[in-house]
């Protein structure tokens, strides 16, 4: 009992210490970024730029005053042009005459609706002059205030510049030509459409569209921007560029450090949270995580607001206090975290929401009552339930009636839908499908309906492919019979009449031949009709496929040398039994083997695999048909159908349905398959299992 005590708090503890770890990287992360993007007003993008001119610092310290400049230029000039109100734009005074106009509507007797929307803003302008007045001085104090500020702005710029459209001039010295700009060590220069940066290092920095973009919203025409570093603010700004990007370098590899701690930390706790060890299977749930899991959310959203709150008001001394601000919060969010990991390892992260337990007891027990009885007893229960539910939630009567006509209108719905589905399938579209919900009787209604119609679809589409296989029988043991009959009967009438001993020889040849074609055609249909019919007496028997193979082969050799055919056979080094008739596996295989002898293409090779696949042994025959297969594997399979559409071979395309039937009565699949001129047939039958098994 000591031993496992011992083992189970060195558990503890060891949580515990990974807990704290993963607690002070995670705070690490935080005082990191805190330290580099707002103590020291830089970024971590900074660590991979090569210079100060190439760096995002440094547009945006030129982006500050072009920004300002350009505002200057294109939207506010100069005082009259903003006493004028050619600064409010027609959106912004629209949205004023609108606002009023809504207001003249709603409270003017000079309002007539009898009068036109143009005769009644009419009167609203003579009524509302005066507010209309006020309202556009109040908009050109505001241009006023914020033109004054952009004064102040670049006032304050330590950058040198010299802006001007042609008639309005914003400068802070009294450079105002070019070559005198060109003599700063940094400089942009906008002059009408051209633009030229110092150093040419800096139209290689990545962020320079920020202040492009700026400048091609101005007219260009007779408009000239010169802004340039004086060398003592580009020393100074570089150094203190170089100070922000030493700080991001080294917070760099903390925050790398700290994240590879905290993941690694973060990890073991996903793992190990919910259990004793590695080995345990079982999870553990203590108090806390009785706590539903969509509370638990809550509670992280409402704690990172928090935080985030707490942060913004202690922004002024965030170095000494992010930490322990941090802390805390980091603690009880990690806490509810790994709780929502154990419910998620225990697949209750839904099933343990508040809303989830509500809406289940909810509707388990409405539909422990909606199911407890036949539909007459639900209707009763409706009837009687519902005035007793309106009763209830008088309060929010609305909702309830609401819900009411929806479920009746659900219903009725679907009943029509059940109708309208019935006169469909009556008039003939077996196609159509009758949806009717997944529950209830109106969904089994519609299932049995549905199960009636496929049934009779089924029983319509055998029908029609029996007629069909019964027209094209019946042609094809025409042809094929009137052919060799057609022969007989024309040499028996050449025979009476010759008198020459030697061509009657001949004819009585051809009759033998003909005659012994008519024989094997009836005994082919003969057997193709008894074997699909499943008259054949079936013994099942312990067959070694291998052997029979190799047997068989054997007496057919001097076939397969006259075609110069390459035969394959690969089969498992094991001895491979299976459960079939000797003689009627032999049968499906010697057809297999003359439907490759009469379509094989010349010189070729035939793949024969045996495979053992646990219950079944697998039986591939595979070749490459000397004509082209422009044919179905489905169609090969119906009577009387060959490779050949002409129909010049001698076989009696009776062969693969002869070979499909046997094989289906000694309880196997015959499948074949058409890839390109690629012949495939496949015979599955069972393994044979010993008696003592």
């Amino acid at each position: 009992m000591d031993i496992k005590l011992k083992k189970y708090s060195h558990s503890v503890i060891t949580k515990i210490i990974v807990f704290m770890i993963a607690i002070l990287c995670f705070t690490g992360i935080i005082r990191a970024f805190v330290e580099v993007e707002i103590l020291n007003d830089g970024e971590f993008g900074s660590v991979v730029e090569g210079n100060y001119l190439e760096s995002r610092a440094y547009v945006l310290e030129n982006e500050a005053i072009i920004g300002d400049l350009t505002r200057l230029l294109g939207e506010y000039k100069n005082e009259e042009h903003i006493l004028s109100g050619k600064t409010i734009s027609q959106d912004e005074w629209r949205s004023v005459e609108e606002n009023l106009y809504s207001k003249f509507r709603n409270q003017s007797r000079s309002y007539n609706p009898e009068l036109s929307e143009e005769a009644n803003f009419e009167r609203f302008k003579e009524e509302y002059a005066d507010t209309l007045s006020q309202e556009k001085d109040e908009l050109i104090r505001k241009d006023l205030r914020e033109f004054h500020l952009l004064l102040q702005n670049i006032e304050d710029s330590e950058l040198m510049f010299y802006a001007s459209d042609g008639t309005n001039v914003f400068k802070n010295s009294t450079k105002t030509e070019k070559e005198q700009f060109e003599n700063y060590p940094s400089y942009m220069l906008f002059e009408e459409y051209k633009r030229e940066f110092y150093p040419k290092e800096t139209e290689e920095n990545e962020h320079l569209h920020v202040i492009t973009e700026q400048m091609d919203e101005l007219n260009s025409g007779n408009t000239v921007v010169y802004v340039a570093f004086p060398e003592k603010l580009l020393d100074l700004k570089t150094e203190e560029w170089q100070e922000n990007k030493a700080i991001a370098g080294k917070n760099v590899y903390q925050v790398f450090g700290f994240l590879a701690g905290f993941i690694l930390s973060f990890f073991y706790l996903v793992l190990i949270t919910g259990r004793r060890s590695f080995k345990d299977q079982e999870l553990h749930f203590h108090p806390a995580n009785k706590l539903y899991n969509d509370i638990n959310i809550v509670l992280c959203i409402m704690l990172i607001a928090l935080w985030v709150a707490l942060v913004d008001d202690v922004f002024e001394n965030i170095e000494k206090m992010i930490i322990p601000i941090t802390i805390p919060f980091a603690v009880l969010g990690f806490v509810l975290i790994l709780s929502l990991v154990k419910h998620f390892k225990n697949r209750t992260l839904i099933k343990h929401t508040l809303i989830f337990t509500l809406i289940h007891k909810l509707v388990k027990f409405i539909g422990d009552v909606y199911q407890s009885g036949s539909t007459g007893v639900k209707t009763v229960l409706l009837v009687i339930g519902y005035p007793v539910l309106i009763a209830l939630t008088f309060f929010m009567f609305p909702v309830t009636i609401g819900l009411a006509a929806w479920f009746a209108f659900k219903k009725i719905k679907t009943f029509n839908s059940i109708q309208s589905g019935v006169e469909r399938i009556k008039e003939g579209n077996l196609h159509h499908r009758i949806e009717a919900g997944e529950k209830g009787e109106f969904s089994r209604l519609a299932a049995n309906i549905n199960s009636i119609k496929d049934g009779l679809k089924k029983a319509v589409d055998n029908e029609l492919k029996s007629e069909r296989l019964k027209t094209e029988l019946i042609t094809n043991v025409s042809h094929d019979i009137r052919n060799p009959l057609t022969s007989i009967i024309t040499y028996v009438d050449l025979l009476k009449a010759e008198k020459n001993p030697a061509k009657a020889e001949d004819y009585i040849e051809v009759l033998d031949q003909k005659s012994k074609r008519l024989k094997i055609l009836a005994e082919d249909l003969f057997e193709a009709t008894k074997a699909s019919s499943g008259n054949i007496p079936v013994h099942f028997e312990k067959i070694d496929v291998v052997s029979l193979i190799t047997q068989g082969l054997g007496e057919v050799n001097d076939k397969i040398e006259s075609l110069d055919l390459d035969i394959k056979l690969s089969y498992p080094q094991e001895k491979v039994y299976m459960t079939a008739d000797g003689k009627l596996l032999w049968r499906s295989i010697e057809n297999l083997l003359s439907n490759i002898f009469k379509y094989a293409l010349k010189s070729s090779r035939v793949y024969i695999s045996i495979e053992e696949l646990g219950n079944e042994i697998l039986l591939t025959f595979k070749n490459i048909s000397a004509s082209e297969l422009n044919i179905s594997a489905d169609e090969l399979m119906e009577r009387f159908k060959r490779g050949d559409e002409s129909r010049s071979s001698q076989g009696s395309g009776l062969g693969l349905s002869i070979a499909k039937s046997l094989i289906e009565i000694q309880k196997g699949k015959f499948n074949i398959q058409i890839d390109g001129d690629l012949f495939k047939a496949i015979i599955t039958l069972p393994t044979h299992i010993p008696d003592n098994e």
